[in-house]
């Protein structure tokens, strides 16, 4: 199989054989979101870690957009490339929360839980806030 990357503004998708692994109005929509704040979280409304990134953001003075995927009528659809574009594998991508959640700043992926705090205690993560415009301090 000879698999092909192609980059869509900050996003990157696989293609196998000229099909794509995500249909590319899912990859559209996903763009279109995370252009719409400099902060964008991708979550669900029942999880915990979601939760706790949503906070972090709001106690830094950041107003995030955010998209409760368990509430929005897309949502498993762009779950599942969400925990693509990850490189996550996660069985039941419906029902577990997988990866998420997903952020988004300044229309580019930061990553998960694990890598929004690690930005966070390294100290990178309000230089990335400053620069997209989501903090003005």
């Amino acid at each position: 199989m000879q698999y092909k990357t192609e980059t869509r503004s900050s996003l990157s998708y696989n293609k196998m054989n000229n099909m794509n692994v995500f249909p590319s109005e899912t990859l559209a929509r996903i763009e279109s979101m995370a252009a719409e704040n400099a902060v964008v979280i991708f979550s669900l409304s029942t999880c915990c870690m979601c939760h706790a990134v949503k906070r972090l953001f709001r106690g830094l003075g950041v107003s995030p957009a955010v998209h409760e995927l368990d509430l929005h009528p897309h949502g498993v659809d762009i779950h599942r490339a969400l925990i693509r574009l990850l490189g996550c594998s996660s069985g039941g991508a419906s029902t577990s929360p997988g990866a998420l959640p997903v952020v988004f700043i300044g229309g580019k992926m930061v990553g998960a839980m694990e890598r929004v705090m690690a930005s966070h205690i390294n100290g990178s993560l309000v230089p990335l806030l400053k620069d997209a415009g989501a903090l003005w301090l």
